[in-house]
């Protein structure tokens, strides 16, 4: 493995942790942060944790004007017996340089990268929560810092590493959500940007997020951007359904994000003997399923909710009320072994988690 040297430079102001009682989400940050940059011809150096602070950036810094930048999003968890564990890092890490080749960004050193983040982690322990549902947030991201605005990649970037202590993602907890169906708004296509976690991609979903939520539903389910026929998934998650005993997922398509725990959830499924369908799914189909009341189960899989059970679908003038607006069985075993092998509460056969020390 190629090192760098971390330099550490403590906080000499620490902050107040807030009630893990009633944490929201990414709210409050802890007293460090990891920053490393990159210049064309040098390649990443100058590695260093230093205290949580304001960064500096020219205003014509490429990232400001063309968003040409990515970011990750995984967990730390402390255990009953005081332990660290993250879930599957090095995906994420993956992930981020899968998303930076997309964007023209360079990759990072995946094994370094995971590195500094053990340390920063041991770092500002204290701050991760212990209270059912909550965990210390992580977010990697990168940004363009070249002073330039030619429409062309960057020559210089800054990686980032922030971490926050969070609560549930979604206001309802385990409890479902509900959804609108999205037909006007495009989230992505074959060949854009919708397989990378860049910042455009949520920017650009804003709109149709403010209008389902003055309609009264916490999300919206995306459908394809050609036809407006098929499902791709829900703005901060991808969605599977149970129907008449079938589990499906729509399949990735080349603008879906290749969500990890949408991965551990068919490989866990997998281990169960349950066969998960990754295959085209048309709002039609699942309507006509609703009909004839085979719509067993629907949920949502992501890192910030791990699964979030879905109420009630909202498309067009037909509502569907999906299990009586009850957390399935499917679900809710699904959410308390995934939950579970996270904060090392039972067995991990996969070995999904990294303990960090």
């Amino acid at each position: 493995m190629i090192t760098m040297k971390l330099t550490i430079t403590k906080s000499s102001n620490f902050k107040t942790k807030p009630d893990p009682s009633s944490l929201s989400f990414g709210k409050h940050f802890t007293n460090h942060m990891l920053m490393m940059n990159y210049t064309e011809g040098e390649g990443w150096t100058s590695p260093q944790i230093v205290p949580y602070q304001p960064i500096t950036l020219d205003p014509s810094a490429m990232s400001l004007h063309y968003s040409q930048s990515v970011f990750e999003g995984l967990k730390a968890y402390r255990t009953e017996d005081d332990r660290i564990l993250l879930f599957r890092p090095e995906k994420n890490f993956e992930r981020l340089n899968r998303s930076s080749d997309r964007l023209s960004i360079p990759a990072v050193n995946e094994e370094l990268v995971l590195s500094y983040l053990k340390e920063l982690l041991l770092l500002d322990k204290e701050w991760i929560p212990t209270t059912e549902g909550t965990s210390l947030y992580i977010r990697p991201f990168i940004i363009a810092t070249e002073p330039n605005l030619s429409v062309a990649p960057s020559t210089t970037y800054t990686f980032m590493i922030i971490l926050s202590p969070v609560g549930s993602y979604y206001a309802e907890g385990i409890n479902p959500v509900s959804i609108n169906v999205e037909e006007k708004f495009t989230r992505a296509v074959l060949g854009g940007t919708g397989t990378a976690k860049t910042a455009g991609n949520y920017s650009a979903a804003y709109k149709a997020q403010v209008g389902a939520s003055g309609l009264g539903y916490s999300q919206v389910l995306w459908l394809d951007g050609i036809e407006k026929k098929y499902i791709e998934e829900v703005g901060s998650m991808n969605v599977f359904f149970k129907i008449n005993g079938e589990v499906v997922t729509p399949a990735l398509s080349g603008s879906i994000l290749e969500g990890i725990t949408r991965m551990s959830t068919i490989e866990l499924l997998a281990e169960w003997g349950i066969t998960v369908s990754e295959r085209r799914l048309s709002m039609e189909e699942l309507y006509q399923a609703y009909e004839k009341g085979e719509l067993e189960e629907a949920f949502g899989t992501g890192t910030a909710a791990v699964i979030s059970p879905i109420g009630e679908l909202n498309w067009g003038d037909k509502k569907m009320v999906i299990n009586n607006r009850q957390t399935g069985d499917l679900a809710k075993k699904l959410y308390d072994t995934l939950t579970g092998i996270q904060t090392g509460k039972i067995h991990d056969p996969f070995n999904w988690t990294v303990e960090v020390n």
